[in-house]
């Protein structure tokens, strides 16, 4: 069948049996019905996980990112910081490895490990209903912050809901200024972007405000925030995010 996409303009899948007229491209009447009743499926959970959530007093936060940005990276560096504080719970997805959630045991987190892979095939996200069973291993209780590290891809997570309240991302400098222009549902739909890598500025060929400006052309309102999670420059302005987002 493919993978299901829910975009500005509607909602298809990515598979090869599509229904075809002399036209050109249709889906047909049966298709439309099945993709609006999958992604109502998927946000009916996702409300039931947000209110879970609500219920125990936990905010949560859909970090996303292309595979290589510095995600996890930037995550256990914001345990190192913040796990002390107040009590943070991780939902690591990843397609297969326990890799990353590996590195950020031992950093004071309560960590579920989501993998996608099925034995049928390997989801490219991870959805509200994957989120619901990797709650079930979280105190909800006793924590403050839920931080759900979703599957690296720029397409596919920023369309599905999970029960977040705000979504988050890492783009790297070594992605390339065009990133935002080619994937603006992803850039669209965050909070804050994390522009990771600025360290690396001096030995590429990269203008940051170029950068900037292309995520402003398709998302005037999200923070910015240049960082390094290898150096911590810049790290401060995202821990004290957090702190302002956990509070609210």
């Amino acid at each position: 069948m493919g993978r299901f996409h829910r975009h500005d303009h509607g909602e298809h899948d990515h598979g090869h049996d599509h229904d075809h007229d002399h036209d050109g491209y249709s889906t047909g009447p049966e298709r439309i019905q099945v993709l609006e009743s999958i992604f109502a499926e998927n946000d009916v959970r996702a409300a039931h996980n947000r209110k879970a959530l609500d219920d125990n007093g936990v905010r949560a936060l859909n970090l996303m990112s292309s595979p290589g940005s510095g995600k996890t990276t930037i995550l256990a560096a914001t345990l190192d910081e913040l796990a002390s504080e107040f009590a943070v719970g991780v939902i690591e997805g990843d397609i297969a490895t326990d890799l990353d959630a590996a590195k950020l045991a031992g950093r004071g987190a309560q960590v579920s490990l989501l993998n996608t892979s099925n034995g049928f095939g390997s989801e490219c996200h991870l959805d509200a209903p994957m989120v619901a069973r990797a709650l079930q291993d979280l105190d909800l209780d006793v924590l403050d912050l839920v931080i759900i590290e979703n599957v690296g891809n720029l397409v596919c997570p920023a369309e599905f809901d999970v029960g977040e309240h705000a979504k988050a991302m890492v783009y790297s400098v070594t992605e390339g200024e065009d990133k935002p222009l080619k994937y603006p549902v992803m850039f669209r739909s965050v909070d804050v972007v994390l522009l990771n890598k600025i360290d690396l500025v001096p030995h590429l060929d990269v203008d940051v405000d170029l950068y900037e400006a292309h995520i402003r052309e398709v998302n005037p309102t999200a923070q910015i925030m240049a960082v390094s999670a290898r150096t911590g420059e810049g790290m401060a302005a995202w821990y004290a995010w957090l702190r302002a987002f956990r509070r609210a």
